[in-house]
């Protein structure tokens, strides 16, 4: 079938090329689905940028998606046509090991799915007559989808999917940091550097989970000012600017959780995050960091002589079919605010204004409604 999709075509591409393209029907335990929107998320960004590298070319762009089931491989299990899902950028099997002990986000066999072609090696998009790589097994800046089931999570079909796309990365990815990784817990200090699409849903899940201060640290005025509205208590600039603020605050225990969701990570930072970081703190990094970057600036001495520890989280360290539902659930019942991440929607002709929007701080996140 014919369909359209934005893509790059080599590492020099500063834009994406919206093309027609044209679309197999699923195999196996494939799903082929319908697009209805996609959050542009900064993760696409950094393919651009070269903090990422690419798997290889054309390459279509896209992880944060939802949409409706159009036709299912014969092996599917689980799912027919008309159902409704969000995807799960991290493919979950839930059987290998790493599934079975509740970490999904890590799962062994959805890894060998991001790498842009289906299981068997083969592509299930093409576009100028070439094989087309897709991001995280889902390309979602296209309007259909061929995705493994592993891919796909259910929901219930009363709620709307340009909301719900935000659960299959950003949405889940903040609000997991604060709450499962950075395990915030009631009456807690926490500092969330960074406050667009993660930082917003990790500010909301700090709340959720009994935050007495939350302090929402952002260069952007606009994204200081929304973050109040999603329950941050306290904003500042800069994390140096910060230490003062929170030193005040806390009567100079400082914060017991820093979570990490800026853009793009720095690890030249890590001395001030660890400073505005209590005894025992936690600090979170969720943040992605170039590629190449191999140098932080972390005082190894907080490490020991105050207990502090710094975790990485993926996906925030949720488990997709279990969390995207629990997630969707609260969105229900204004518990967990989407609408208000939303800050403009894009067709996907629109799609490079959505991303310099991005750059410019215009946007908590920006949507692609097809």
């Amino acid at each position: 079938m014919k369909s359209r999709a934005a893509m790059l075509w080599s590492n020099d591409d500063t834009d994406w090329s919206v093309e027609e393209t044209e679309v197999d029907g699923p195999k196996g335990r494939e799903l082929l689905v319908r697009n209805v929107a996609s959050g542009l998320c900064h993760s696409d960004e950094h393919f651009i940028t070269g903090d990422f590298p690419l798997a290889g070319f054309p390459y279509i762009g896209g992880h944060e998606g939802a949409g409706i089931v159009e036709a299912v491989g014969p092996d599917v299990q689980g799912f027919e046509v008309g159902d409704h899902v969000v995807y799960s950028f991290i493919a979950a099997c839930g059987q290998c090991p790493l599934c079975a002990e509740g970490h999904s986000n890590l799962c062994d066999n959805g890894a060998l799915i991001m790498g842009g072609l289906m299981l068997d090696g083969s592509a299930r998009i093409h576009a100028r007559g070439q094989d087309a790589m897709v991001m995280a097994g889902l390309g979602t800046f296209s309007e259909h989808c061929v995705v493994h089931e592993w891919s796909a999570v259910k929901v219930l079909d009363d709620l709307p999917l340009d909301k719900l796309c935000l659960l299959g990365c950003g949405a889940t990815t903040g609000w997991g940091s604060a709450v499962y990784a950075a395990d915030v817990r009631p009456g807690d200090n926490v500092a969330v550097v960074g406050v667009g699409g993660l930082g917003s849903a990790a500010v909301q899940g700090a709340r959720l989970a009994g935050a007495e201060r939350i302090f929402a640290i952002d260069p952007v005025e606009f994204k200081r000012e929304t973050a109040q509205k999603f329950g941050a208590t306290h904003t500042a600039t800069t994390v140096e600017e910060a230490f003062e603020l929170i030193q005040q605050e806390t009567w100079g225990r400082m914060c017991n959780k820093v979570i990490l969701t800026k853009g793009v990570g720095r690890g030249d930072e890590m001395a001030a995050v660890m400073a505005i970081t209590s005894k025992r703190g936690k600090v979170v990094v969720t943040n992605i960091h170039p590629w190449t970057e191999t140098t932080t600036n972390i005082p190894m001495t907080d490490l020991t002589l105050s207990e502090k520890s710094i975790v990485g989280s993926i996906f925030g360290s949720a488990n997709p079919r279990a969390d995207i539902p629990r997630l969707a659930e609260l969105f229900r019942k204004g518990q967990l605010d989407l609408d208000g991440m939303i800050t403009k929607t894009y067709g996907l002709e629109d799609i490079n204004e959505g991303y310099q929007d991005m750059r410019d701080g215009k946007n908590i996140r920006g949507v692609v409604v097809f």
